[in-house]
């Protein structure tokens, strides 16, 4: 069996290997060779491997590789896909990893392929003899453009263990909540016809005009229904992202459609937010004469609270020097609670270097990181527990 490599050519090994996921089938790629990987390394530090192809989908899957046995212990999680990149914004190729100014670059590196890596070098001094509860390494797929691995595991139904750290970016700084985010798709159909004489069609963009509006008086309404000042922006947003509609200036506007985001504080539904925007989209156009469509773009994920009483909770802010604290991007993390897991988000990277260009991870960053999931496999797998 293969020996495990050192932690700098483990990231070196993993950023080589490409494994975009994204909504865009021409860029959409696997990722079973990054598993395939991780898999021949866990294996050499004695892990039980556990490869979980998504359904219809062999060239992607799961992974899950447990040392020890047992119901609860502690799961090291992260995703091996990353986000499309635009190669000639890098200053080195984004699948070498490259040492300039005391920091490492490459796709993947803080978001976050770099943690696997890192989880792994914590496991490498662990004797499983003195397991009193398992470790568990998770590396799921497609976490960038759906979720697709996290929902198979919830899917299956099968907790990994009882304890969740999920590697993102945060600074190595815990985090306990982080806001959902559903994004929608509403599409106006009117008549076109030659604009000489506005009776000749129905003109969409005077339609998509009253949903704007409408959408922008129910974002005020969010804003003062609802508010969280855990959260550096305390109120559920509402973005508008892309517009199109018409093709010419003589031309009654035939068709116009609209993408919107929108980020739900822990504590909103998202099947409750999608009915009321419906609802009120459809009376703002009651007597508009042309038609509107309202579709979810991907099915949304929920936000993240976990109890601030959770034993997870208190061990993170105890090694951490932090409190747990909260952030505006969405994590695997809610189908991990689903599970019946408690979650902490917590990893070495920083979301300012994620999806960007010359994307890289600080060296300061890889010891204390290595250090401090020691210390939590210490108190949750080491240990013996109550």
């Amino acid at each position: 069996m293969a020996a495990l490599p050192s932690l700098r050519q483990m990231i070196a090994e993993l950023v080589a290997l490409p494994s975009v996921s994204s909504v865009s089938p021409q860029l959409d790629q696997g990722n079973r060779a990054v598993i395939d990987r991780l898999a021949e390394w866990c294996e050499a530090l004695g892990f039980a491997v556990d490869i979980c192809p998504l359904p219809g989908e062999p060239h992607k899957a799961n992974l899950v590789a447990t040392l020890g046995r047992g119901e609860g212990g502690l799961v090291l999680a992260g995703h091996t896909d990353t986000v499309p990149y635009d190669g000639d914004l890098w200053a080195s190729d984004p699948f070498t990893l490259t040492e300039r100014d005391g920091r490492l670059y490459g796709l993947g590196t803080s978001d976050m392929k770099a943690f696997l890596a890192l989880a792994l070098e914590a496991a490498r001094t662990v004797d499983p003899a003195k397991l009193a509860e398992p470790l568990v390494l998770l590396a799921t797929a497609d976490e960038e453009s759906g979720m697709a691995g996290a929902k198979a595991l919830a899917a299956d139904g099968r907790a990994p263990g009882r304890h969740a750290l999920i590697g993102e970016p945060t600074g190595l700084r815990p985090i306990r909540l982080h806001k959902g985010v559903m994004m929608e798709a509403v599409r106006i159909t009117g008549r076109s016809g030659h604009s000489s004489d506005p009776s000749l069609g129905i003109n969409a963009l005077e339609g998509m005009t009253r949903v704007l509006n409408e959408l922008l008086a129910w974002r005020d309404e969010l804003a003062t229904r609802y508010r969280d000042v855990r959260f550096e922006v305390p109120q559920p947003t509402l973005n508008l992202g892309h517009i199109h509609g018409g093709d010419n200036p003589n031309r009654i506007c035939g068709s116009a459609e609209l993408h919107f985001d929108v980020r739900p504080l822990p504590g909103m539904e998202l099947a409750v937010l999608r009915a009321e925007v419906e609802r009120r989209l459809r009376d703002v156009l009651d007597d508009y004469p042309g038609e509107i469509a309202v579709r979810s773009l991907f099915p949304g994920q929920p936000p993240l609270e976990t109890p601030e009483t959770a034993e997870l909770v208190g061990a993170a802010a105890e090694l951490t020097g932090h409190e747990a604290g909260a952030v505006a991007f969405g994590t695997e993390g809610p189908w991990l609670r689903d599970l019946g897991m408690d979650v902490v988000v917590l990893g070495p990277g920083d979301i300012a270097q994620a999806h960007q260009p010359d994307e890289y991870l600080a060296m300061d960053r890889l010891d204390p990181t290595v250090a401090l999931l020691r210390r939590f496999i210490q108190r949750f797998c080491l240990e013996p527990r109550a």
